[in-house]
């Protein structure tokens, strides 16, 4: 099938998708405070290789800000463990007050591996605890489901390997009536549409297909941020547009 085939039946299927969405929601912060994001995730959220500082450059400072406090090989346990969700709930205790406060919450490519051992019932309940917790400090959590692999079995194909984590995130968001930033669906859709030959054009290394370089940081940060402004369009004043990346991305363009 023709890309240009690939771009109009992506389109359609987003407005589709679009159209069935539930209700934007309000935002916690509509009495005025600028916002702040705490994200929280594995590497493809973190420094070097994720796009969360993709997402905290397209914020308009110095009022709204954020921090990334993603970890490389982070799971929902180990991220507990190594003192990072204290880091994560300690800023909640010093900003919720003052700011709007957002936490990305995304895990999933190492909760899933079986070295690990982190049984998928244990993975489900932690997401919902930290939506919890969030909650309890007066922060809103934002549910992001994985970042898709760009591993394909076909040019148009790559494979959903993260299929049951984005509906525990799903799960997770809808348990605890949170918003649910679902960067897998997207990712794949989008990935799936330019084809395995472009979408290795954001890849880290010559054969790393999970992490992002400084461009594929920069593009699925402005996905990110463009799925959060879609779930909470209050927050479309304190982030700054790209109409040229959002169009590339949103119409199944290599960008």
């Amino acid at each position: 099938m023709r890309a240009s085939t690939f771009c109009a039946a992506y389109a359609a299927s987003l407005l589709q998708q679009l159209a069935s969405a539930r209700p934007a929601r309000d935002c916690a912060g509509a009495a005025g405070k600028p916002p702040a994001f705490f994200l929280a995730g594995d590497s493809t959220t973190a420094h070097d290789g994720g796009w969360g500082d993709g997402l905290l450059a397209t914020l308009r400072g110095p009022e709204a800000w954020g921090v990334n406090i993603g970890q490389s090989g982070a799971t929902t346990v180990s991220y507990v463990h190594g003192g990072n969700w204290t880091n994560i709930t300690a800023h909640l205790r010093e900003y919720a007050a003052t700011y709007d406060s957002y936490v990305t919450i995304s895990f999933g490519h190492n909760d899933q591996k079986p070295a690990n051992n982190v049984p998928f019932d244990q993975y489900q309940a932690n997401l919902i605890k930290f939506a919890e917790e969030v909650k309890s400090l007066g922060g809103t959590p934002l549910l992001t489901s994985s970042l898709t692999r760009r591993v394909f079995e076909s040019e148009h194909n790559a494979t959903d390997s993260l299929h049951n984590e984005r509906l525990a995130a799903i799960k997770a968001a809808n348990v605890t009536g949170s918003p649910i930033i679902d960067l897998n669906a997207a990712s794949l859709k989008y990935v799936n549409t330019i084809g395995e030959d472009a979408a290795q054009a954001y890849n880290w290394g010559p054969t790393d297909r999970t992490h992002l370089n400084p461009w594929g940081t920069v593009v699925f940060g402005r996905m990110v941020a463009d799925l959060i402004v879609r779930e909470l369009p209050c927050l479309e004043s304190w982030i700054t547009r790209n109409e040229t990346l959002s169009y590339q991305i949103w119409n199944g363009l290599p960008a």
